[in-house]
């Protein structure tokens, strides 16, 4: 039994009703907002500022690797312009490979190459030549194409002190012999820098 002067709810109005349950509304919402929602809201927070940085760190990385590639291609380039400059100039003497590129070029001008004597090498301040004497035998033409075909290898070879002797007429024909030396030149490695010597104390 409810006391005289108490308030119940069955006692209130059907506008207090409705006032107490707007009222208690208000309240969760309040109750919701501030125990719920800020928390969502730094969660989100939170989550775009790891989503900035992530995309700064996939735009450094892509930096990066445009960087990478740009040195890889440039590496590439500069590999590939050493193995040109090594078969015009190579490190080491490479007789087999010179005798080769003289035999070959003497083979398709239709000259006989009778002999060759590799040279001891002489060395230059950057460079050393290897010379090879070498015997022919051909038609003048077939000579002159020889020496063409030399001056069109890969590699650097001088042809001097060229003599032609023991004329031979076959027919229509003059065979000749010549002798001549053939020079090839290959680059010296670079010495690396001694170190100063320690001063004593």
């Amino acid at each position: 039994m409810a006391k005289k002067g108490s308030v119940t709810l069955g006692n209130l109005s059907l506008g207090g009703k409705v006032g107490l349950g707007f009222g208690l509304a208000l309240l969760i919402g309040a109750a919701y907002f501030v125990v719920f929602y800020n928390e969502v809201s730094s969660a989100i927070t939170a989550q775009q500022r790891q989503e900035q940085t992530l995309r700064q760190d996939l735009g450094n990385a892509r930096q990066s690797e445009a960087a990478y590639n740009q040195d890889l291609m440039e590496l590439k380039k500069k590999e590939q312009l050493q193995r040109e400059l090594n078969k015009i100039l190579p490190e080491t003497t490479e007789s087999p490979a010179f005798l080769s590129a003289i035999q070959g070029v003497a083979n398709v001008s239709g000259v006989t190459l009778q002999s060759w004597t590799p040279l001891p090498e002489v060395r230059q301040q950057f460079f050393a030549k290897v010379p090879m004497k070498l015997t022919l035998e051909g038609r003048f033409h077939q000579i002159v194409k020889f020496f063409w075909g030399v001056g069109q290898l890969d590699r650097i070879i001088n042809v001097e002190n060229i003599s032609l002797a023991n004329p031979k007429v076959s027919g229509d024909e003059v065979r000749l012999k010549v002798n001549c030396l053939a020079t090839a030149f290959r680059t010296l490695p670079t010495e690396p820098a001694k170190a100063p010597p320690k001063k004593g104390k």
